[in-house]
């Protein structure tokens, strides 16, 4: 029979020292040579991303950098695509210099660019030519950086060769099969990846010098990713011209539509390389797409656009790759966490190459997550993954409701999934509610209503949160007195808004939240730069705007407890916006908390901080809320604590 214990107090096996340590990030599943690789963010390591390569029959796996070297790239600041193999060599780019290097058989890496200010991603090999093709970001030239595609030459001193520039941004160079024609995706100021992309070709000239050069696919309102040339000589690429994103194919000036499906076949590109989709054969594309939420996997013919299930567990699925047969992707679902996995198309059979965690929990102990829409009736309607408190051990008082956790997904542009997560069953477990909220301009569910956020920021996604947590208090499912809501950068901004602007919640967290979007403005990076002229309005045109949807300009309207965590080198949020909020709490009697973490950017990496963030939460929770916590947590100073006389 389970012990009543209040919720909030219930002890878990789900540590947070295992949530931090046993977190490892798996993406970008590459092959060469009948090898798979992949790269691992390891916060046992302060988060360095790791090259491992799998040998062919997937008996062991093998790290190719060694320490002392991190494969990541900051183009756009977000990077990915930060390496290439190519038989058995890897190039990837060093995160200390932005250098590309080049590692072979255990031998120390050795620099191919020169020591500059320029940075290096997504690339791709040139084997007629001997050179690495990339999208390069220079910022040597002081002010807004520039962005160009490259020619790295691997023959002689890394000599490099400008082969695209005029446009804001540049990613996806790829090549034909015959080295004869390159194929890349540029768009300009004020869009983003999934506002409008175009699709160039051009034809390589016996210097390796681009000419004949021609937009095939896309436009300033069309967004095209993840260009590929198949293996029947066409050119694929993922495009939203009728409002979802399906695949297409382009061959000798004519474009076809492969795929009809209300459904989306690929992803916003934050980061370079996405995959979704790789081929088997002339006729057959394997493909993952997602429906309100939930990923599938599909095999397409391509000549008659038929889309055919495969069942599989998973309601996660990225970083799809193919090896004949054989397809690799990284997968998870709401029992098990992410993983490589490798899935046989001749019998069906699945494997886990590699999980993300070795963390093992008793079913027992996790929460299965319900889908919800709401609010009912109206139209559109906001998306969430809702988990109730579960711990096979204990349950809540007769007649008590659980207190509810809302969280707001980063982006804005993004989306949450509902696979394993050990972040949510640490409070779930405690007997936490969780709500994880895909509000209006989420992606997944097609380009009209990931538009609705455009103009929107700090509006619809206010209201849905609030709408969600309206919601479950009126299904009787949560204490309508106690409320959270919690998020990191964009989704700490709709943290901070919803504070400010609405009373709905009575705590909050906000990891490295935006707190000031007219800064954010001014001071971000170049990717990011004319991102909120749509989210809000043109700035600073329209600056009165930002200032009306500014949590730093309504502090005082904050009247609940709340809790900053923030990294002492974010660029993106520099940590005197949090200190602005917390010095306003705190100055009012508003019991407040903040923690500031020495080596942290825009997202924590290091293991003993994610450890530290969640028990510092925690801990706030059980002072503002007054329960008792079941083991001891390192105390978090909490200015105006509730409890104190």
């Amino acid at each position: 029979m389970k012990e009543v214990k209040p919720y909030g107090s219930w002890k878990s096996p789900i540590t947070a020292e295992e949530v931090a340590s046993g977190a490892l990030g798996l993406r970008e599943i590459t092959e060469d040579g009948g090898e798979i690789f992949w790269l691992e963010s390891r916060p046992s390591e302060d988060g360095r991303l790791v090259v491992v390569r799998m040998d062919s029959v997937g008996s062991t796996a093998e790290d190719l950098i060694p320490d002392g070297y991190n494969a990541r790239s900051r183009v756009h600041e977000y990077g990915g695509a930060s390496y290439i193999v190519r038989s058995g060599v890897v190039y990837f780019t060093n995160f200390a210099d932005q250098r590309v290097y080049v590692g072979k058989g255990g031998e120390d890496p050795q620099p191919v660019t020169p020591d500059n200010d320029r940075r290096y991603a997504d690339f791709t090999f040139d084997s007629a030519r001997d050179r690495l093709i990339a999208a390069c970001e220079d910022h040597e030239g002081g002010g807004e950086a520039e962005n160009y595609l490259i020619g790295i030459d691997l023959e002689g001193d890394g000599g490099e060769l400008q082969l695209a520039g005029g446009h804001d941004f540049y990613s996806s160079p790829g090549l034909s099969d015959d080295g004869n024609y390159l194929f890349w995706l540029t768009w300009d100021h004020p869009n983003m990846p999934w506002d409008g992309t175009s699709l160039h070709l051009g034809e390589l000239d016996e210097s390796g010098k681009v000419i004949d050069e021609r937009v095939v696919a896309g436009g300033t309102d069309e967004s095209v990713t993840q260009p590929s040339w198949g293996p029947d000589g066409y050119l694929y690429f993922i495009s939203d011209k009728t409002g979802w994103w399906n695949l297409y194919r382009w061959k000798e000036g004519t474009v076809n539509r492969v795929t009809e499906k209300e459904a989306e076949f690929g992803a916003p590109d934050w980061t370079f390389r996405n995959s979704t989709y790789d081929f088997t054969s002339n006729d057959q594309v394997i493909c993952t797409y997602s429906k309100e939420g939930r990923w599938f996997l599909g095999a397409v013919n391509p000549s008659t656009g038929k889309v055919s299930h495969i069942d599989v567990p998973y309601t996660s699925i990225s970083s799809l790759r193919t090896r004949g047969e054989d397809v690799f992707f990284v997968g998870g679902t709401p029992r098990i966490p992410e993983g490589i996995i490798k899935l046989n198309l001749s019998n069906k059979k699945h494997e886990t190459v590699k999980l993300s965690t070795e963390l093992e929990v008793d079913e027992k102990y996790l929460s299965q997550p319900k889908s919800i829409r709401f609010p009912e009736g109206s139209s559109p309607q906001a998306h969430g993954f809702y988990y109730p408190p579960e711990n096979k051990e204990f349950r809540g008082p007769e007649g008590e409701k659980p207190p509810l956790i809302v969280t707001a997904h980063g982006g804005p542009t993004a989306a949450t999934r509902n696979s394993l997560s050990g972040d949510i069953q640490f409070w779930t477990s405690r007997g936490f509610a969780f709500l994880d909220v895909n509000y209006r301009g989420s992606t997944g569910f097609g380009r009209e209503h990931r538009d609705l956020l455009y103009g929107n920021w700090g509006v619809y996604d206010v209201e849905d949160c609030s709408e969600g947590a309206k919601y479950l208090v009126e299904k009787g499912e949560v204490d309508g007195e106690r409320l959270i809501i919690r998020g990191g950068s964009a989704g700490g901004y709709t943290t901070l808004a919803s504070l400010a602007f609405l009373q709905r919640f009575d705590a909050g967290a906000s990891y490295f939240g935006v707190s000031d979007p007219s800064l954010l403005s001014e001071t971000t990076h170049k990717f990011e730069s004319r991102y909120l002229d749509n989210l809000i309005a043109p700035y600073p045109e329209e600056k009165e705007k930002y200032s009306d949807r500014s949590p730093i300009d309504h502090a005082e309207s904050i009247t609940c407890p709340v809790i900053f965590l923030q990294g002492d080198e974010d660029q993106v949020v520099p940590p005197e916006q949090a200190e602005t909020m917390f010095e306003s709490l705190k100055n009012r009697g508003i019991p407040t908390a903040y923690l500031l973490f020495s080596g942290e950017q825009h997202g924590f990496r290091f293991e003993e901080n994610i450890k530290r963030a969640l028990e510092a939460e925690l801990y706030f929770y059980s002072q503002v809320f007054r329960f008792e916590l079941p083991e001891e947590v390192e105390p978090t100073t909490i200015e105006n604590a509730p409890n104190a006389e």
